[in-house]
């Protein structure tokens, strides 16, 4: 009876390409295509900007100032990017006086250094424009990064998410 033993094995060997060919369709889901090459994007799992309604009265006329600064543009809230290429966020505020942009990832404040770079200017004499480059990136850059304006006034911050992307040659 080597016929039935044959079949058998027809039927596992067939069930098991199944499973393997399903694994790989869940897996070509989970990319997405980018210029023709399939880039392959991992689970972020790091915070979410928390959203806190003003408490009193004083808080009130503090945060909605007329003076107070404002980001009144930004870059787009997340952003996925290509190991070794540049990084770019931008920001702009408006306020009484002008306010200043301080940058920060995952809740630190950012310092110049060699591979980040932060660039100001003012178009206006209530306007600031802060524009924050990171070049080369690497797997570390990838966070939650804020630009928050301030000014004597108020504080208005805007958070940016960042991730790489695997590229599959």
């Amino acid at each position: 009876m080597l016929y039935p033993w044959f079949i058998q094995c027809k039927i596992k060997t067939f069930a098991l390409l199944y499973l393997l060919l399903l694994s790989d369709l869940c897996q070509v889901q989970s990319q997405r295509s980018t210029g023709g090459r399939n880039v392959l994007r991992r689970n972020y799992t790091g915070k979410k900007p928390v959203v806190i309604q003003h408490r009193s009265q004083d808080a009130v006329s503090y945060y909605d100032h007329e003076n107070g600064a404002k980001i009144i543009k930004s870059s787009h809230f997340e952003l996925d990017y290509t190991l070794g290429r540049k990084i770019t966020f931008f920001c702009m505020a408006q306020g009484n006086p002008r306010p200043t942009i301080t940058w920060f990832k995952d809740g630190a404040e950012l310092y110049q250094h060699r591979f980040f770079q932060v660039h100001e200017s003012h178009p206006e004499p209530d306007i600031i424009k802060s524009k924050m480059e990171i070049d080369p990136t690497t797997q570390m850059d990838a966070g939650y990064y804020e630009c928050q304006a301030d000014n004597i006034y108020a504080i208005d911050r805007r958070g940016f998410r960042t991730d790489y992307a695997m590229v599959n040659f």
